[in-house]
């Protein structure tokens, strides 16, 4: 029997590799490596002081483990912390806008909620967004100076997708966001749970549906190279842009040496980073369509959580980042940039406006660091 969940994405995981393009370019292709983690130290009923402490330790063990590594462009790995606005604790964020103050990454903004309407989640969102912009300094702002940030959705559940409908409430969700500053959606693959969209390996726009119904993410308008006297056509207003990581099957891990195992491109204590993971993540292809050589591979992972803070931060990340500067920072097949989600989010933005070549001059095309306006 098939599991319901891949009756869900199957079909869009078909679709998409069988349109994967093949590369038969000139020049290095460029790998945009983000991670987007669901940065959570309140979790477990952690007294607060526990917590804050965690946190120090966390970050002052990244700085140390990765130091040594640089992309093509000088960036040290950037990390992406998405912390959840329902767990907020003044002294804990403040660690992470000192360390993403010295150029270590971003901080955006991940939400666990439930039985919300959509006035109620609007209040939630730009109050967050608020303390995180006006006592931080964190989030970016577009170019008319408005505060905007990217998203994860807590449990998964964006749009009320969970068969039972808890953890979210929302139905018309990409709305409320769209409207509350929201850039993009970072929450996907959520894989093997229900709530993974039907669309795969793509990066598109989503709006919500019509008839009100929850899932407006499971599928939108893909996201290609676009002339400019046509981008309005292919970007509504209300539309939201979804940025999923690789979703695929390993036929190389099999389930009792038959059935192959899922890779949703997850950082954890039983799936910690491997260069031959990364060939399956480059191998789904995710991209701009018709700038196929910027190759976006966004991982995710709770690097709060105990176990999976060596997968994260140990000598399985180090010896990882040593491959990636080997094989996918060469200089003549490869170049890698690390990237934060507002930077992956910028470049998707400039490939669909036609930049190609070099990416780095493109990380800030249109939404600003925090502090720059």
């Amino acid at each position: 029997m098939i599991p319901r969940a891949l009756r869900i994405w199957g079909p869009g995981w078909l679709k998409a590799r069988w349109r994967r393009p093949q590369w038969h370019g000139h020049g290095p292709r460029h790998l945009l490596l983000a991670v987007a983690d669901h940065f959570e130290p309140l979790r477990d009923d952690l007294p607060t002081t526990q917590a804050r402490r965690l946190v120090c330790d966390w970050l002052a063990q990244y700085r140390q483990a990765f130091a040594p590594f640089h992309d093509t462009d000088g960036y040290r790995p950037r990390h992406t912390f998405f912390y959840p606005g329902d767990a907020y604790d003044r002294d804990c964020v403040a660690s992470l806008a000192e360390f993403c103050g010295a150029g270590w990454g971003e901080t955006e903004i991940q939400l666990h909620h439930r039985n919300d309407t959509a006035d109620s989640l609007m209040h939630r969102l730009c109050d967050f967004r608020n303390t995180l912009n006006s006592d931080h300094g964190l989030l970016g702002c577009d170019k008319s100076g408005n505060i905007r940030f990217g998203f994860v959705h807590g449990n998964w559940a964006l749009c009320n997708s969970r068969p039972d409908r808890d953890w979210c409430g929302v139905n018309s969700e990409l709305g409320v966001l769209k409207k509350a500053g929201c850039y993009a959606d970072f929450t996907f693959p959520s894989a093997p749970s229900p709530t993974q969209p039907k669309t795969v390996n793509t990066l598109y726009r989503a709006a919500d549906k019509a008839d009100g119904s929850p899932r407006g993410h499971d599928d939108g308008v893909e996201i290609r190279v676009t002339p400019p006297d046509t981008l309005p056509r292919n970007n509504p207003v209300d539309a939201l842009p979804i940025m999923p990581g690789p979703l695929t099957m390993d036929w190389g891990r099999r389930k009792w040496g038959v059935l192959p195992r899922l890779e949703n491109a997850e950082l954890s204590g039983a799936n910690p980073p491997r260069l031959r993971r990364m060939r399956h993540w480059i191998a789904s292809c995710v991209h701009v369509r018709g700038r196929p050589e910027w190759v976006f591979v966004k991982l995710h992972t709770h690097g709060c959580v105990a176990a999976n803070r060596s997968a994260v931060l140990g000598d399985a990340m180090r010896v990882f980042h040593r491959d990636l500067a080997a094989v996918y920072n060469d200089g003549r097949r490869w170049q890698l940039h690390y990237v934060a989600a507002r930077e992956m989010y910028n470049l998707m933005r400039a490939a669909e406006c036609g930049a190609g070549g070099d990416p780095n001059p493109w990380r800030n095309f249109e939404i600003q660091p925090p502090g720059k306006i």
